[in-house]
């Protein structure tokens, strides 16, 4: 089963999966906040997930950003509509920025390197790169 993970924004959430042996986090898709359980009513029917990872998004000083609340609520709903997949946190602080950095080591140019999707499914690769490597 691939573990997917998810970096939670309030316009748009990036989207990771591992392979079916959990060794290799990709970055997957950036959806709209709004199509969310759309995107993952359609995925999760073809694919096995057992495990989703959500990105808990605190500040420096370990305190909640304002779309920590969101994410809570996103958990919770999940919950109810798949609980056969157990989530987990994933701590996603500096994905973003750890994103650009490895956008910028590629050799990707400037104005790829903006693109928010791109970015926002790189960051989503990080956590779940996180995520596997904690475990590990």
């Amino acid at each position: 089963m691939r573990i997917l993970a998810i970096d939670y924004g309030t316009k748009k959430c990036g989207l990771a999966v591992t392979d079916p042996l959990q060794l290799i986090a990709t970055g997957l898709d950036t959806v709209p906040t709004g199509r969310l359980y759309d995107w993952l009513a359609d995925y999760l029917s073809r694919e096995e997930v057992g495990d989703l990872v959500v990105g808990e998004s605190l500040r420096e000083d370990g305190t909640a950003n304002p779309v920590q609340g969101e994410i809570v609520g996103f958990e919770r709903k999940f919950a109810r509509l798949y609980p056969h997949i157990i989530l987990h946190r994933q701590g996603e602080y500096r994905t973003s920025v750890r994103a650009r950095e490895s956008l910028l080591a590629m050799g990707m140019k400037k104005k790829q390197r903006r693109d928010k999707a791109q970015v926002d499914r790189v960051a989503a690769a990080l956590l779940l790169q996180d995520f596997l490597e904690e475990r590990r």
